[in-house]
């Protein structure tokens, strides 16, 4: 760096560059009527000296329009400007030259030792100068006879105060200016941080957003299309049966309107939590914190209603167990489906032995492969085994081949359900897979770690 490329760098921040050299305007114009001050000073002392030495007046105006106009590259080269003071100490010229040089070099960024070293040879040549000056004086005069110290005291009083102040100046406005910088660095730094701080956390804003987004559809899907499927299944059945059978067709409608009655139901809670978290987010900047769990606990509500009479019977914040999954079974039967349930290990069906979190997610994949059973496999028969083990627990659904030879039901599928059944077994740590069997059905497996879901009913 340049011996000023601090002040240079610190001036450009806030005023147009100047020319050359130069960070601003005002610097350059200040330079100039110094270098002018200087050059008039060294003119004028360059005549005395002339006489003193026996040159002619022009030799000593010459030397003074030489010396004098170097004050214009102080803030470029210093180290310059303080040699040439020295230069011309013994023509006793540059008085103003030697302090606003000194001045540069003490506040620019040029090592210590040098600045030390040419401090030194400033004070040693004014006070060289001096003695020799005032001893030429003193000589002269006859009849003035101060005593021997009061020269060399004088020449050393003269030394200090033509040299220590500019230096001291220079070297606490530089370390001034050096504290500035790197204060305004530090901000700037602070700034870029906040700046990235500031993204990450968009970024996480958004990412939270997707996730509540995927959470809400999942639960919505997880709730209505498993009702709306049997709803269709209920309805084809009674088309099937409305001519030859109308007791069992009366009996059928009325399921189908329960069915639809229960799914609206759930629907109208759904979307009631949901205005309800908009209307937050509208006021605060951001959904309510409880919106999430609260749409969770509904739809968790609505998937354990097997009849509307059950409806009174729900406790808020309760979801689906293990122990509900012959209800779950049992739904599907009703449907025509011919289903079996198996339970292997301690525990049973009916104990609710593990945390929430895991049994809800068993009882999801449980419903949604059924409900995939109905879509695509109708009149398919479906195994549910269920498996207690020492540190996890095991899952499986198998459906053969649609026994009506029609791979699908006519149901609408978003292609979510399995998505969705491996985003809730792989949130646990659990392992989820499912494919087609040999013999053309289809089957989905899920094994959940206990100890990461927590154990305790």
């Amino acid at each position: 760096m340049s011996a000023t490329g601090a002040r240079e760098s610190t001036g450009a921040r806030g005023a147009p560059g100047g020319p050359w050299w130069w960070a601003r305007r005002r610097s350059a114009v200040l330079d100039v009527l110094l270098a002018v001050a200087s050059t008039l000073e060294c003119v004028a002392e360059g005549v005395p000296f002339a006489h003193g030495a026996g040159l002619p007046e022009p030799v000593g105006m010459l030397l003074g329009l030489v010396a004098g106009p170097v004050l214009l590259v102080r803030r470029r080269w210093p180290v310059v400007v303080v040699l040439t003071s020295i230069a011309v100490m013994p023509a006793e010229l540059g008085a103003l030259l030697g302090i606003v040089g000194l001045y540069t070099l003490a506040a620019s960024d040029v090592p210590r030792r040098i600045t030390g070293l040419l401090a030194g040879m400033s004070v040693l040549g004014t006070l060289v100068t001096t003695y020799l000056s005032l001893r030429q004086d003193v000589v002269s005069q006859e009849d003035f006879n101060p005593p021997v110290w009061v020269v060399p005291a004088m020449s050393v009083a003269v030394g200090l105060v033509m040299t220590a102040p500019p230096v001291l100046w220079g070297l606490y406005v530089g370390a001034r200016r050096r504290l500035v910088e790197s204060l305004r660095e530090r901000a700037d730094g602070l700034e870029r941080e906040l700046s990235l701080l500031a993204d990450r956390a968009e970024e996480r804003a958004e990412w939270a957003r997707n996730e509540e987004r995927t959470r809400i559809a999942r639960e919505m899907h997880d709730v209505v299309a498993h009702r709306v499927s049997l709803m269709v299944v209920h309805a084809a059945a009674l088309q099937a049966v409305a001519l030859k059978d109308p007791e069992k067709a009366s009996r059928n409608a009325a399921l189908v309107g329960d069915m639809g009655r229960q799914a609206l139901t759930e629907l109208r809670e759904m979307l009631g939590v949901l205005r309800t978290a908009e209307g937050a987010a509208t006021v605060r900047g951001a959904a309510g914190p409880d919106a999430p769990e609260r749409l969770v606990a509904v739809a968790d509500r609505a998937a354990r209603r097997a009849e509307p009479e059950a409806v009174s019977a729900d406790v808020e914040g309760e979801g689906p167990s293990l122990a509900e999954l012959g209800d779950l079974v049992g739904q599907s039967r009703a449907a025509g489906m011919v289903v079996e349930l198996s339970v292997e290990g301690a525990g049973g069906a009916g104990v609710r032995s593990y945390a929430a979190g895991l049994e809800q997610t068993v009882y999801r994949v449980v419903q949604e492969a059924l409900t995939n059973v109905h879509k695509h496999a109708p009149g398919a028969r479906a195994r549910v085994r269920l498996a207690h083990r020492a540190d996890e627990v095991a899952v499986q659904v198998e459906n053969g081949p649609s026994e009506r030879g029609a791979t699908d039901a006519g149901l609408p599928s978003g292609g979510n359900g399995l998505v969705g059944m491996r985003e809730r077994v792989t949130a646990l740590g659990g392992v989820f897979v499912s494919g087609p069997t040999e013999a053309g059905g289809f089957r989905v497996s899920a094994v959940v770690p206990v100890g990461v879901a927590g154990a305790g009913g």
